[in-house]
C-alpha cells in the first residue's frame, strides 16, 4: 500500500471462519454455481455529503468493479435525516426487499437481527484480510456481536480521540513553572495563571482553567470539559463499563471525591467564572482572547488554520502545548471517555441465501486496495486529483482544477467514501494540512496535535452511548443536582451527597443503572 495506514489492531483471524460454533451462511451453496454473469449487488449507504446528490451516470467506480471483479453494483444514497433513514430500512424489511449490503443505525440494526433478517458476517473477515487489519478491530467486532456472531461490518466513523488537554506554554515559561502532572500540580498552575499576571498586561484578567457545560449521553453531569478531573479519580463519563465495577459513575464513592476537587477549583476562583453561562462559541472566543491557560479542546477547533488565526493575531508570541490530563491520588488519569462512532454495514439474510457473501467481501476488499481507495474516495487521478509526495490528493498540477474532487459539481463522485475512509493519514493530511500561521509565521501541524492527543490516556466506553437513557425527571435531577453541589447551592458534604443519591435512586436512578448494566452485559460491552 502506498498510503500511510493508521493501524487500529490486527485481528487474529483463522483462515476458515472467525468463530467456533458454526459458520455463517454468507457462503451458501448457491455461491458455488459457476457463472460468467456478473454478480449483482444492491448497496445502500448514507451520503458522505448530505447536500450533494447521487454519483453521476458516468461514475467510474461501478465500471471498474464490473471489469475487475465481475460485480454489477447498484449504489443508492440513503436519506440524510435519521428518521427517514430508519423508515426506509424498516419499510424494506417489512417488504422483504432489504438490499444486499446497507448502512444501518444501531437501534434498527438490533431489531433486524432479532427478526432474523440479517446474516452473520463472521466468515467474511477472513475473505478480506487487507481491509480487516485496519478497518475492523476486535472492539468493532464485539460491538456487532450478538449471540456469538457478528451481524454487521463496523467501520470507523467519527475521528476518535480528537480532543485533548492544552496549556499556554508561553505562560508556563514566563512564570518558570513545570508542566503540571498531579491534581495538586494542576491546582498550583491554575493559581499561578490566575494570580501572577502570566500575560504581563498588569491586569487581573486571566484564569487557570476554562470550561463550559457540554453534555452528551456518554458524559452526563458536568460534561466533557470537566471529564479530565473526573478521570483523575477513575470516574470519567456516565458509565463504568468494566465487569468488576459496572454501573453509573455518579453512584461511585470516587465521584464524590472528584466533585470535591472540582468545587475546590471553583471556590478558589481559578476557573473562568463565566463557565456556567458560556456557549461553545463563547468558550472558543475566550481562549482566543487569552482568558485562560488550561483547557480541553478539539484538535481542529484549536489548530486548524481558520480557528487558530484569531489567537495568532491576538498573541503572535503566544503558544499552546499538548499535555496529559491530571493524575489523581490513586494514579488514575483520563482525558475522558472514548465511544467510537462506528458505522454499521449489514448483509441481508436474503443476500446471504443467494450466496452473495463472497462477492460482498471481494468488493469491500477492492475498496480497501490502492485502486479502490483512491477511486471511490477521491475520483480519477489526473482528472479529479494529483498526489503529492506523501500520497495526499491535491489540486496542484491538475490540468483542469475545475474538476478537483472538492468542487460542488464534482463532489458527488465521492458519495461512497463512507465505505472507504477510515481516518487514515492520507485523509487527515488532506483535511488538515500543515500551514504557517498568518501573523507569527509559526508552522502549525494539526496532524501533530491529533497524534499527541492519541497518546494521552482515555477511558474506553465502547457501547456506553447506546445504553438506556434516563427519563427527563431523572436526567434533570442528576444534572441540576451536580451543578448545585459544585456551585455551593447545596453544601457538598458526605451526608448531603448520600441523601441526594437516595433521592436519585427513589426517582428511578437505581432502576436506570440496573437496566444499563443488563443491556451492557447482554450486548457484550463490559470489559
Amino acid at each position: 500500500m502506498k498510503r500511510t495506514i493508521l493501524v487500529l489492531l490486527v485481528c487474529l483471524i483463522p483462515l476458515f471462519g472467525l468463530w467456533a460454533g458454526g459458520k455463517s451462511d454468507t457462503t451458501a451453496p448457491a455461491a458455488a454455481a459457476a457463472s460468467s454473469a456478473p454478480v449483482s449487488l444492491d448497496v445502500w449507504i448514507y451520503p458522505s455529503i448530505n447536500e450533494a446528490g447521487p454519483p453521476p451516470p458516468d461514475w467510474k467506480v461501478p465500471v471498474v468493479m464490473k471489469e475487475r471483479l465481475n460485480i454489477d453494483m447498484k449504489f443508492t444514497i440513503m436519506p440524510s435525516n435519521n428518521a427517514d433513514w430508519d423508515t426506509k430500512i424498516m419499510a424494506a424489511a417489512a417488504a422483504n426487499t432489504l438490499p444486499d449490503l446497507f448502512e444501518v443505525r444501531r437501534a434498527p440494526w438490533e431489531n433486524l437481527v432479532k427478526a432474523g433478517l440479517l446474516a452473520p458476517v463472521d466468515d467474511l473477515y477472513a475473505l478480506m484480510p487487507n481491509r480487516t487489519k485496519f478497518m475492523y478491530s476486535p472492539e468493532s467486532i464485539a460491538y456487532t456481536t450478538l449471540n456469538g456472531h457478528s451481524y454487521a461490518l463496523a467501520t470507523p466513523g467519527t475521528f476518535e480521540k480528537k480532543e485533548g488537554m492544552l496549556i499556554r506554554q508561553d505562560w508556563l515559561d514566563k512564570l518558570s513553572l513545570k508542566t503540571p502532572v498531579s491534581t495538586e500540580d494542576w491546582i498550583n498552575v491554575m493559581k499561578a495563571f490566575t494570580l501572577n499576571d502570566p500575560d504581563g498586561n498588569g491586569k487581573a484578567d486571566t484564569y487557570g482553567y476554562g470550561a463550559f457545560i457540554e453534555i452528551n449521553p456518554a458524559e452526563e453531569g458536568l460534561g466533557r470539559r470537566f471529564d479530565p478531573f473526573f478521570g483523575a479519580f477513575g470516574v470519567a463519563g456516565t458509565w463504568n463499563m468494566t465487569k468488576a465495577n459496572a454501573g453509573l459513575n455518579v453512584r461511585k464513592s470516587a465521584y464524590y471525591d472528584a466533585m470535591v476537587y472540582i468545587k475546590r477549583i471553583i471556590d478558589e476562583r481559578v476557573i473562568d467564572p463565566n463557565w456556567l453561562s458560556y456557549t461553545k462559541d463563547d468558550y472558543r472566543a475566550a481562549w482566543k482572547q487569552g482568558r485562560f491557560g488550561l483547557m480541553r479542546e478539539d484538535g481542529s477547533a484549536y489548530s486548524s488554520e481558520n480557528n487558530y488565526a484569531p489567537f495568532d493575531k491576538n498573541f503572535p508570541n503566544g503558544s499552546w502545548s499538548v499535555l496529559n490530563p491530571p493524575v489523581g491520588p490513586k494514579g488514575d488519569s483520563s482525558v475522558g471517555t472514548q465511544t467510537p462512532g462506528w458505522q454499521l454495514n449489514a448483509v441481508s439474510a436474503k443476500a446471504a441465501k443467494a450466496g452473495k457473501g463472497p462477492a460482498i467481501a471481494k468488493m469491500l476488499e477492492w475498496l480497501s486496495s490502492d485502486e479502490g481507495y483512491y477511486l471511490a474516495g477521491w475520483g480519477e487521478k489526473g482528472i479529479n486529483y494529483m498526489l503529492d509526495a506523501n500520497g495526499v490528493p491535491t489540486d496542484v498540477g491538475l490540468p483542469d482544477p475545475s474538476k478537483f474532487f472538492t468542487r460542488s459539481d464534482i463532489v458527488t463522485i465521492t458519495q461512497m467514501r463512507r465505505l472507504v475512509f477510515y481516518n487514515s493519514d492520507v485523509e487527515l493530511l488532506a483535511r488538515y494540512p500543515d500551514y504557517k500561521a498568518p501573523t507569527s509565521g509559526k508552522l502549525i501541524s494539526t496532524m501533530g496535535v491529533f497524534r499527541d492527543f492519541k497518546k494521552s490516556p482515555w477511558t474506553n466506553s465502547s457501547g456506553a452511548d447506546t445504553l438506556p437513557k434516563p427519563n427527563a425527571d431523572i436526567q434533570r435531577f442528576y444534572e441540576q443536582g451536580v451543578v448545585e453541589f459544585i456551585t455551593g447551592q447545596r453544601a457538598l458534604t458526605p451526608q448531603n451527597w448520600a441523601a441526594w443519591l437516595a433521592d436519585f435512586d427513589k426517582l428511578g436512578g437505581a432502576d436506570w443503572e440496573k437496566a444499563g448494566i443488563a443491556a451492557a452485559d447482554a450486548a457484550g460491552y463490559l470489559q
